[in-house]
């Protein structure tokens, strides 16, 4: 059995369980077991297959066992382990070639023990041997990861270390070691979950969200929340974990952090779009106004403030009113956000030997490790950055790395520019102006894009299940939504995913917010909005009519309804709404078009004609009628007055449609050559696709012959046409 095959099985196997399915998770099992390393399993899934078998005769028998829910609970609890070990054993046993297949490979010949590994680690820090306690961790690490299920001396060893106090232990001389050393911990323990459950490991990361060092407690936080998330299904069968999260909850900072966390996963959904723009739209552009900019450039660099001062104000007097200009402005709006604008920028620099070593990609910056000199002027620099929170630590680690190869020389000028670059963040810090600067949110941001990194560009990513290819919804989790009892978090998580275009994740929210605001007219126009952005025009129907209820005079309720009834081919209700907008802004051009619109759509030339022309009056700059009067007055046969306009056009900037309509004026005019001009005209602003001119021309084939052109005819002038294009 392959190792894609296992897999499978297994994935098959957790997936009939989630839905209660037990019959077939036991019939996916079977060939899991048959497998030679799962054959020890064999007697084990029997008896559990067995248990359930009495189970279903009991209840089929009509008897009432008021323990049959908890014997049902224990036996699903029991399968999902059982699922795990066979899998694990499977793989380990086999020729898995996966990192984590094989270090439990190695770990069967070199064990490792959890708890005398934590005290070799403190020991090694009291008496300064920084290289031992360092490989110490990288093993400590790789032994939580891998270990599917902790042992209770491995458990009790290791919620000795989360609940130690730096200060109790001593080592103040190895500034931050029990913060570097849990912060290892919590991070094994989230990637080991990752992998496979374990209570003992979940039991551990609340242990941690209870400490008193932040950096620890937050990635806690957030371990626990992805591991919630991955066993949504799972985890109700753990009362006690359950009970523990409870007790959590009570915490004043609970919901906090949990509400920042959520916005921060939401906003590491832009990364890639950032980091797309930043490279094909913000650069080139950048380039070609000024040569010599560096592509390779920081987006700290793409600044306004740091443009200002490589370009000449004139540049800037052009770029501030030109799209690129725009485009800065979003982009600094990103970076105050606290957006993760570097990704782009270090995805190449992830390939020091430092990387190698998986526990890196999750170890704090701080000084007292052996791979960055206490005495050096980068770290002291690097340090300043950590603490205004706008790169993370895998980042501030390349950047340290990269800054060490170049000569001295270049290294004072880099350092210089970096902490130039830094003083007016450091000023505002100071000045508490930017509350994405507080601590817990910029631990939160760097934890979250150190997590980003490892994901997405570690060697061997495609071992490891991408976190932030899933929506992370964590305010979603049944399991999470009894402490959401304050609305306030759940209308701003709502409010970001609709800023940021998110419509489906926000409408969820904003449902579940409508069972207790069922009178709120901005709800309900919201729920509708969500709904038409995601193509549910007859629900966002539904919803902007709640909201008409309260309030029938809003003018961006009328104008969306009477959007969302020309989607669905309903013009005369379209233009019922449009009409009620008309008589509180008798001189919106947008709206007038939007009725004259509806009435072409209706067939209603007459009165289409006349609301353009009230545009056409009222348009200063002109053209914005010019096609539909054009187009109307063909259909009402007064085809001078649509030549006059298509006239107009064509001295403008034509498309292919534009010539084709105003063959057909010429053609219905009896101005045959001038039709088969125009054409041609037609055919050659369509890079000479004729047979999409083809496509388009039949469609007005009924518009043709209504104005009084002979069906017969239409052959002869195609054919005409094509004789025309082929000599060209």
């Amino acid at each position: 059995m392959t190792t894609n095959e296992i897999h499978t099985i297994y994935g098959r196997t957790i997936k009939s369980l989630d839905n209660r399915e037990l019959k077939n998770a036991f019939d996916s099992l079977q060939s899991l077991v048959a497998h030679p390393h799962g054959y020890i399993f064999r007697d084990e899934l029997n008896n559990l297959q067995e248990t359930y078998k009495q189970l279903l005769y009991y209840y089929t028998a009509g008897s009432k066992d008021p323990m049959r829910e908890k014997i049902y609970a224990e036996l699903l609890t029991s399968v999902y382990e059982l699922a795990d070990k066979i899998t694990q054993k499977a793989l380990a046993g086999g020729d898995s070639p996966e990192m984590y297949y094989s270090l439990q490979r190695t770990s069967v010949i070199h064990a490792e023990n959890i708890t005398k590994l934590t005290e070799t680690i403190r020991s090694s820090y009291d008496i300064k041997n920084i290289p031992l306690a360092e490989t110490s961790v990288m093993k400590l690490f790789k032994s939580i990861w891998t270990s599917i299920s902790l042992s209770e001396d491995d458990f009790n060893g290791l919620h000795h270390s989360l609940a130690a106090n730096e200060e109790k232990n001593g080592a103040t001389d190895s500034p931050g070691y029990m913060t570097i050393l849990n912060c290892q911990i919590v991070s094994a323990l989230m990637l080991g979950l990752q992998k496979f459950f374990d209570r003992r490991k979940m039991h551990l990361l609340i242990d941690a969200a209870d400490s008193g060092d932040e950096e620890v407690k937050i990635r806690a936080y957030i371990g626990i929340l992805i591991a919630l998330y991955q066993y949504k299904y799972r985890i109700d069968y753990y009362p006690e974990i359950k009970y523990r999260l409870d007790n959590l909850a009570e915490n004043p900072d609970f919901k906090k952090n949990v509400y920042l966390i959520i916005l921060r996963f939401i906003l590491s959904r832009e990364t890639e779009k950032i980091s797309h723009k930043i490279k094909d739209e913000i650069i080139p552009e950048m380039m070609k106004l000024h040569p010599k900019f560096n592509p390779e450039a920081s987006p700290r660099d793409l600044s306004h403030d740091n443009i200002e001062n490589e370009m000449n104000p004139e540049w800037m007097e052009k770029i501030s009113n030109t799209p690129l200009g725009k485009k800065l402005e979003e982009f600094n709006k990103l970076q105050e956000e606290g957006a993760d604008v570097m990704h782009s920028t270090f995805i190449h620099l992830k390939n020091f030997p430092f990387f190698n070593e998986i526990s890196n990609w999750f170890i704090p910056f701080k000084k007292g490790q052996s791979s960055l000199s206490e005495k050096d002027i980068v770290l002291k620099s690097l340090e300043l950055i950590t603490n205004v929170g706008f790169m993370c630590n895998s980042d501030l680690y390349s950047l340290y790395f990269s800054i060490k190869q170049i000569p001295e020389k270049g290294r004072k000028m880099m350092i210089g520019q970096l902490e130039s670059q830094l003083s007016e963040l450091k000023r505002q810090k100071m000045a508490g102006l930017q509350t994405r600067n507080d601590n817990t949110e910029r631990i939160i941001g760097q934890y979250v894009q150190d997590l980003y990194r490892f994901y997405k560009l570690h060697l061997r990513r495609n071992e490891f299940n991408d976190i932030f290819t899933q929506k992370l919804d964590f305010h979603n989790l049944p399991i999470l939504q009894p402490h959401f009892s304050n609305k306030s978090y759940l209308f701003n998580i709502a409010e970001y995913y609709l800023r940021k275009n998110y419509f489906e994740d926000a409408l969820t929210v904003y449902k579940h917010l409508s069972d207790t605001f069922e009178d709120d007219e901005m709800l309900f126009q919201k729920k509708g909005y969500c709904c038409q952005m995601t193509g549910d025009f007859e629900e966002a129907i539904n919803e902007y009519a709640k909201a008409e209820l309260i309030n029938p005079e809003s003018k961006w309720l009328l104008r969306h309804t009477a959007q969302c009834y020309r989607a669905v081919k309903r013009p005369e209700k379209a233009a019922g709404y449009y009409l009620h907008y008309e008589k509180l802004d008798p001189e919106n051009l947008s709206v007038l078009l939007s009725i004259g619109s509806c009435y072409l759509e209706m067939k209603n030339y007459t009165e289409a004609l006349r609301y353009y022309f009230k545009v056409d009056y009222l348009d200063q700059e002109g053209g914005k009628a010019w096609r539909p009067i054009a187009w109307c007055s063909f259909h009402t046969g007064k085809y001078d007055q649509a030549r006059n306009y298509y006239d107009k056009i064509l001295s403008q900037n034509p498309d292919y449609h534009d010539y084709m309509n105003t063959g057909h004026t010429e053609w219905a005019l009896q101005n045959i050559k001038g039709a088969l001009d125009l054409y041609e005209k037609s055919v050659q602003t369509a890079k000479y696709d004729f047979e999409a001119f083809r496509t388009e021309f039949s469609n007005d084939i009924p518009e043709l012959t209504a104005a009084g052109i002979d069906v017969a005819e239409i052959p002869l002038m195609l054919d005409k046409l094509r004789y025309s294009l082929h000599h060209k």
